[in-house]
């Protein structure tokens, strides 16, 4: 128990840092930002349970007004505004890619996790980031998804990265996946 807090608390921690990088601002007000890769890595690593606890944790703090945001955002406010589909897909971003790799086996880490991170923290995350945009920027679906289209390469690279990291901390650490226990 005490071991799953501390690292719920690490990995919202780590979104937090990553929120740092210096942010790429759109025209039509959701960044770029490596704090999705954050995301990805919650689910991979800490599994669905976990990994979704830990952006939980994260969306709590910011919410209560701490600028952790990339570009220095919190409070409520964002959750009214373009960029709130995609945090609040976050969780369900975390939650299916913790799924994915903790019940795909017979494959790589490094396959499961990137494809895993395609899934739950591209495809997932830009249905709930459609739909908020949609609805705060008065866009139809379509419009709203053709905007997004920016994102898809940065986003399969951080895909990639989340796979390459997620193995090598594996090999690093046999049995550190908190969501991937060897089959018994």
């Amino acid at each position: 128990m005490e071991k799953s807090v501390a690292y719920i608390a690490l990995f919202a921690a780590m979104i937090a840092v990553l929120g740092l990088l210096p942010k790429i601002s759109l025209g039509f007000g959701v960044p770029i930002t490596a704090q999705s890769l954050g995301i990805m890595l919650c689910g991979t690593v800490l599994g669905a349970r976990r990994g979704a606890l830990a952006v939980l944790l994260f969306l709590l703090i910011v919410a209560l007004g701490l600028p952790l945001l990339s570009g220095g955002r919190g409070g409520l406010g964002v959750f009214m505004g373009p960029t709130a589909g995609f945090l609040v897909g976050w969780v369900a971003a975390a939650f299916v890619t913790g799924l994915i790799v903790q019940y795909w086996r017979g494959m790589p880490v490094a396959v499961v996790a990137s494809v895993a991170s395609v899934i739950g923290g591209i495809i997932v995350l830009y249905g709930f980031g459609i739909v908020g945009m949609a609805i705060v920027l008065n866009k139809s679906f379509i419009e709203a998804a053709a905007l997004v289209v920016a994102f898809i390469p940065g986003d399969i690279v951080k895909a990639i990265i989340a796979g390459l990291l997620t193995a090598a901390l594996a090999r690093a650490r046999p049995g550190s996946l908190m969501g991937r226990r060897p089959a018994r």
